[in-house]
C-alpha cells in the first residue's frame, strides 16, 4: 500500500535536474532548464542509436519501443562511456577511461558516421544490425509515446535501499529528469491526475513509471549488480518507482526550486 495522495502535498524540493541527449548514454546535469507546454526538457532523448533496422522515419517520426535502440536495460556497457553533447555545435564527444574514443557533429552525415563506426567496432556482441544515429525534428526517444518529464522521489529510493538490506542505490539508476526530496516514500505514485507547481511551470502527472532492468545497472561502473524490479515486485506487489508528468504551463525550473501539489480548483 502507498500513502494517500494527501501525504504527497508536502512541499518537495528539486535536488537534481538532468537531461539525456542520447538515449542510453550519459546523463547531463543542469542547474536550470526551461519547461515548455507539451515538450520534454530541451534535447532530452533527442537522439538514439538504432540497433538494427527499426523502420524509424526521421521525416515522419513516430514512437518506437526501446528494444529498437542501444539501451542500458540490455547493453549495460554503455554506462562505461562518458558522453557530452554540445548544443551550439551538435558535437557529441564520447570518452572511455578518460580518453576520447569518438566524436562527431550529429547533424552531419560525417559526424554521425564517426559515432556509428565506434559502436560498430566496439559493440559487436550486442548489435542486431548496423548501428545508426537517429533523430527526427523535435522527436524524443522516450520510453513512452508522449512527451514527458520524469520525476523520482528520493524518499522512495531510500526505501528501496532499506528493501535491499541497506545497500546504497545511486539515484541515477532511474535516469530521471527531476529528483526531489521532501515527499514520503511512494506517495508520488498516488499523484496521477494531479498538477505539480514549480514556479510558473505546471506539470500534470500522467503515469507511474514501471521500472525495467536498466535500474539494475550501476551508472558509474556499468555493472549489473542489483535486482531492483524483482525486489519492488516481491515487496510492494508492483515494479513502479517515479512518475511521468506533462508540461501544461511554461516556466523555468532549477535545483532548489519548490515542488507543490496544487489543490484542485473548486467550481
Amino acid at each position: 500500500m502507498t500513502p494517500s495522495a494527501k501525504s504527497a502535498s508536502h512541499i518537495a524540493e528539486i535536488t537534481g535536474l538532468y537531461r539525456y541527449p542520447i538515449k542510453g548514454l550519459t546523463p547531463e546535469r543542469l542547474s536550470r532548464a526551461p519547461l515548455r507546454v507539451g515538450q520534454t526538457l530541451p534535447a532530452d532523448r533527442r537522439y538514439a542509436i538504432e540497433n538494427g533496422p527499426s523502420g524509424f522515419d526521421p521525416d515522419a517520426p513516430e514512437w518506437k519501443p526501446k528494444i529498437q535502440f542501444l539501451m542500458l536495460a540490455r547493453n549495460e556497457r554503455l554506462a562505461e562511456l562518458d558522453s557530452r553533447f554540445d548544443d551550439a555545435t551538435n558535437l557529441l564527444t564520447i570518452r572511455r577511461d578518460g580518453q576520447i574514443v569518438a566524436s562527431g557533429d550529429l547533424e552531419t552525415a560525417a559526424g554521425r558516421a564517426a559515432i556509428e563506426r565506434y559502436f560498430m567496432e566496439n559493440f559487436q556482441p550486442e548489435l542486431k544490425g548496423p548501428p545508426k544515429v537517429l533523430s527526427g525534428r523535435d522527436h524524443s526517444f522516450s520510453d513512452v509515446a508522449r512527451k514527458v518529464v520524469s520525476i523520482i522521489n528520493l524518499g522512495s529510493v531510500r526505501a528501496i535501499e532499506a528493501m535491499l538490506g541497506g545497500t546504497a542505490v545511486h539515484p541515477l539508476r532511474f535516469r530521471a529528469n527531476l529528483y526531489v526530496k521532501g515527499w514520503p516514500a511512494w506517495s508520488e505514485l498516488d499523484l496521477v491526475g494531479q498538477t505539480l507547481a514549480i514556479g510558473q511551470a505546471r506539470l500534470k502527472v500522467v503515469k507511474r513509471i514501471v521500472r525495467c532492468p536498466a535500474t539494475n545497472v550501476d551508472p558509474e561502473t556499468g555493472k549489473r549488480d542489483l535486482e531492483i524490479p524483482p525486489t519492488l515486485s516481491r515487496t510492494l506487489g508492483h515494479m513502479d518507482c517515479g512518475i511521468y508528468a506533462e508540461v501544461i504551463a511554461d516556466g523555468d525550473v532549477g535545483v532548489g526550486d519548490a515542488v507543490a501539489v496544487e489543490e484542485p480548483k473548486l467550481l
